[in-house]
């Protein structure tokens, strides 16, 4: 079997989150956009986070990619239209498959939003819950990337902070909302975390996971992972490509390639936190400006 080759973009490392549970659900050759000199994208304008996106977009697809997941949340709702338009693959963002996953498992019909302060103002996850028949409320959490980026996924600090930042997001949402979405791909990494925070009956929905059952969808593949979950995509053609010649280990069936505009010293250390597993190569690229 040929496997499809997909190219995941953020502008940084945290969307090795999502590249690590398309990974944990398809076989495929991955390659990896980490957009690491530009970021962060949130303290930019829209027409230059598109064109930023619209660029790794495109050496991405010059690597022969035969789908492409946007992998960052600001790129998504600021700029998915323009990249779909400028590319000429399949493109996968993350906001949409994480609220079509927290409108299957809502019974009250509303939602809390904690992501950062980029991606709440942009009122991205809002408007696609409403699209789903939900209501939505937002919580910028801007420590929690520094604070997972430090390591402190665990840490008493992190769960004080993460007590604070939800007793303020509840205290707005009369309806008693009953689906946490994780709308940043850092807070994957504090699942566990935010599971001794919030009320025990909410469901906590990764975007990232979303995102990785749709992938799985569109490629027509099976999941090698017994996960209970109904993906929420349409099955698109794919266009079948070359593989990559060296594997990681010929059972894993699965390579990976991880690209860097900025220290890829930083990018490993990083990574690995984000993967579990130890990146050894990752290739500097320089976009310009």
């Amino acid at each position: 079997m040929t496997l499809a080759r997909i190219g995941v973009f953020d502008s940084g490392v945290g969307g090795l989150t999502v590249l690590k549970a398309i990974a944990e659900q398809l076989p495929a050759h991955y390659l990896y956009f980490g957009d690491t000199a530009r970021l962060p994208y949130g303290t930019k304008s829209a027409e230059t986070v598109a064109r930023y996106a619209i660029g790794a977009a495109r050496f991405l697809e010059a690597q022969n990619i035969d789908l492409l997941v946007v992998a960052c949340n600001t790129a998504t709702a600021l700029a998915l239209p323009l990249i779909k338009e400028a590319t000429h693959v399949p493109v996968v963002g993350v906001v949409e498959p994480g609220a079509a996953m927290a409108a299957e498992v809502s019974k009250k019909r509303a939602a809390i939003v904690i992501a950062t302060e980029a991606t709440i103002s942009s009122h991205a996850y809002r408007d696609a819950l409403q699209q789903h028949g939900l209501k939505a409320y937002e919580k910028a959490c801007p420590l929690f990337v520094p604070l997972v980026e430090e390591g402190w996924t665990d840490h008493p600090v992190t769960e004080q902070v993460a007590r604070i930042y939800l007793d303020e997001a509840m205290a707005q949402e009369p309806d008693q909302a009953d689906v946490l979405v994780l709308a940043c791909t850092h807070y994957p990494l504090l699942t566990p975390l935010l599971r001794r925070v919030v009320p025990e009956p909410m469901q906590i929905v990764d975007s990232a996971e979303s995102t990785a059952g749709v992938v799985r969808k569109m490629l027509g593949e099976k999941s090698d992972c017994d996960l209970e979950r109904r993906e929420v995509a349409p099955v698109t053609e794919r266009s079948r490509r070359t593989p990559i010649a060296a594997k990681l280990s010929p059972a894993e069936h699965r390579t990976f390639r991880f690209y860097a505009t900025d220290s890829v010293e930083k990018f490993k250390r990083l990574a690995a936190r984000f993967l579990g597993r130890q990146v050894d190569h990752v290739e500097h690229v320089d976009l310009g400006g």
